[in-house]
């Protein structure tokens, strides 16, 4: 159960607001707001007192001393929007992400807890979630139960103790997402174990079945599942709906999903609005150019959805399912003050956005960051070794071939490897994971990721490992030296020089930049790779899920080059005798 918001004394303050015996912080008044259990839109007054709202409906407050009083009459309001399903780690950081997110009326994440799991020890990752509550935004959390790779220390880092730390936190509202599912169907007990864990506190249990059978999904509902995001045609919707599931449509730069599949749903008549959300699933930088939430309801109307429901499945839906309805999700009554301001209903893009009370967005501009996140105990990245010749010896006959951004299957490799450089009239490159320590490497080749790419380093990957690509091994050494002169990124480097950089001065992972900043680094190397005969939909996705071995079907992993449908490895990893 989530811990109550509001102090004892605050408490007692909202109700002599209510008394008239205190003036209310702000007054929106002559408001046209949704109602989010009435399905209408209602007329009446708003009255805020520091983040909460303490009263809606057709009474005035009797004191107004110091109140700011706003006419609402130009706007419709509807609730602040909840992000379902994201992963607050795409290049952003969730300080930044969230700044920007808001200025776009989604003030509500529930986000995914990877990242930082597997890079600190929990009291200091939950000193840092602690520190986020500071920002008007509200985040809330996942536990993951699996690393969605294959890790040379799994057993010490997901465990009952770690898992179970999470779970008690009243802001962690899920378990999963189960990109580890079918280790259930082949008998992990641990793994359900930590799903009746988290059942037993009262979190949800959230999916990642792509392509699942009937039968699968029946299994997998047996387990615990609740919800699942993954649906890529409305006969999976219509699956999971069946079953009972809590339906989330996706939007993102990998799987923009969510135009045909609310389209066809609105041809087939079903009236199940109610019972769906939607989510932009952790998309890359500038896939939001256009929006995060309100870019869903947009997908939404132009679907032919009514205006009601498509602000419902990105608000009150996802409030109701989470159990968190009784401070999101709503306009009314004792609810956490994240409101949109909207010129019509029309239009999801708010030209107001007050979030915890705050003016986060007028027509003046977005309010700047006021408690900058002190990211620090993530560090900078320190590569202290050198690589050296031997480093660079491929001589395995099995390479990696993608066939799209994420999905890869192995390929028998024909090419002489020995020599410094492959030849220019192929696709294929060199491909290294190298432990950020020093201490192993696996080396491949790549096919599809590029023609012409001489030299490419970035620390931006699923386990903060380096990932290096080239035609060259010189020029990836040369790649690799300078993301280790900068700390950490991601580098493109051609004739000896530097051609883009995209730095991440968070742990060689996280960008400190503002969003904006950060979209023109991502689609300054996203262009430089077009030219470099990148041919694929989002080059930050493939980086990270090189290593995921929730997809098909081979992954160059901590352990080695790995099948994923046989679940063993292929090549193993080498550890390193130099530098």
């Amino acid at each position: 159960m989530q811990a109550p918001a509001w102090k004892i004394d605050e408490i007692r303050e909202q109700i002599q607001i209510i008394d008239g015996k205190k003036s209310p912080s702000m007054l929106v008044k002559n408001a046209t707001y949704l109602h989010s259990v009435f399905k209408t839109w209602e007329r009446g007054n708003i009255w805020i007192d520091g983040d909460r709202i303490v009263y809606v409906g057709p009474e005035l407050p009797l004191v107004l001393d110091g109140t700011e009083i706003i006419d609402a009459t130009p706007f419709k309001i509807v609730p602040g929007y909840i992000e379902p399903h994201v992963h607050p780690f795409q290049l952003y950081n969730p300080q930044t992400f969230g700044q920007y997110a808001a200025s776009r009326g989604t003030t509500t994440f529930l986000a995914d807890n990877l990242m930082l799991f597997l890079s600190l020890e929990n009291e200091s990752v939950f000193e840092l979630l602690d520190e986020l509550k500071k920002q008007p935004f509200t985040y809330y959390w996942w536990a993951r139960f699996d690393s969605q790779t294959v890790l040379a220390n799994e057993d010490e880092l997901f465990h009952s103790r770690s898992i179970g730390d999470w779970l008690e936190r009243p802001d962690v509202l899920m378990g999963g997402e189960l990109t580890g599912w079918t280790r259930l169907l082949a008998g992990d007990d641990q793994m359900l174990y930590w799903l009746q864990m988290a059942k037993r506190k009262g979190k949800k249990i959230e999916g990642h079945f792509p392509g699942a059978s009937d039968k699968t999904l029946t299994r997998m509902r047996l387990f615990g599942a609740d919800g699942d995001h993954e649906s890529m045609t409305v006969e999976e919707v219509e699956r999971r709906l069946r079953h009972g599931y809590g339906v989330t449509l996706r939007h993102s730069s990998i799987r923009p999903d969510l135009p045909h599949l609310l389209k066809s749903i609105v041809e087939k008549g079903w009236n199940v609005f109610d019972h769906l959300m939607m989510t932009t699933d952790g998309s890359t930088p500038s896939f939001h150019l256009d929006g995060v939430m309100d870019k869903c309801i947009q997908a939404a109307l132009d679907a032919g959805v009514s205006p009601i429901d498509a602000y419902q499945m990105a608000s009150y839906n996802a409030a109701r399912y989470y159990n968190m309805s009784h401070l999101h999700g709503m306009v009314a009554t004792g609810r956490i003050a994240h409101l949109n301001f909207l010129s019509s209903e029309n239009e999801p893009t708010p030209v107001r956005v007050l979030a915890s009370g705050q003016w986060l967005k007028t027509e003046e501009g977005v309010a700047p960051i006021q408690e900058k996140m002190d990211w620090s105990v993530l560090g900078t990245l320190e590569l202290d070794f050198e690589l050296v010749e031997d480093d660079f010896d491929f001589s395995m006959p099995l390479g990696i071939e993608m066939v799209n951004d994420v999905i890869t299957k192995p390929y028998a490799v024909s090419t002489n490897l020995g020599e410094n450089s492959l030849p220019k009239d192929t696709e294929e490159l060199f491909l290294m994971l190298v432990d950020r320590k020093g201490k192993w490497h696996v080396n491949t080749i790549i096919k599809g990721f590029g023609s012409s790419i001489e030299g490419f380093a970035s620390s931006y990957s699923n386990t903060g490992d380096i990932i290096l690509i080239g035609k060259s091994k010189s020029a990836m050494k040369a790649a690799f030296d300078s993301l280790k002169e900068r700390k950490g990124g991601i580098v493109l480097l051609e004739n000896g020089e530097v051609v883009t950089h995209l730095p991440l001065a968070i742990d060689g992972s996280l960008s400190d930049q503002p969003f904006e900043v950060l979209v023109e680094q991502e689609l300054a190397l996203k262009e430089e790779l077009t030219k470099r005969g990148f041919r694929h939909g989002d080059a930050i996705y493939t980086l990270l899920f090189l290593q995921s071995t929730h997809l098909p079907y081979v992954r160059i992993t901590q352990k080695g080059l790995y099948d994923v449908m046989k679940k063993e490895v292929l090549i193993p990893s080498f550890m390193r005798t130099g530098g």
